[in-house]
């Protein structure tokens, strides 16, 4: 049986993404969610919320893009995002393709 090129995920991603903002939660590190938005604006990043915090934080350097968090959540999210950024990008560039 022939799979049809609209049922793999990435393009059901893709299809979605144009008509919805799609925001995943990627991973939570003691109550930090950490959340990847569709239909988002360069340069890469992901949110960090927790609480009434939320911090944008770029992939590629990790410094702050907007928004504040405190230090002691900063830096668990910090840890962890030092460690995959390569999965976060993947998950930015996947919901968010440029032509």
């Amino acid at each position: 049986m022939k799979k049809l090129p609209w049922k793999s995920e990435n393009n059901v991603l893709n299809l979605l993404s144009k008509w919805i903002t799609i925001m995943p939660t990627i991973k939570t590190i003691d109550n930090i969610k950490i959340d990847i938005y569709s239909r988002e604006h360069p340069p890469p990043h992901f949110h960090a919320k927790f609480s009434e915090y939320e911090e944008l934080i770029v992939i590629e350097t990790l410094e702050t893009y907007a928004g504040k968090m405190p230090k002691v959540q900063r830096k668990k999210v910090n840890d962890w995002a030092a460690d995959n950024k390569q999965f976060l990008m993947e998950i930015f560039n996947k919901l968010n393709p440029r032509p």
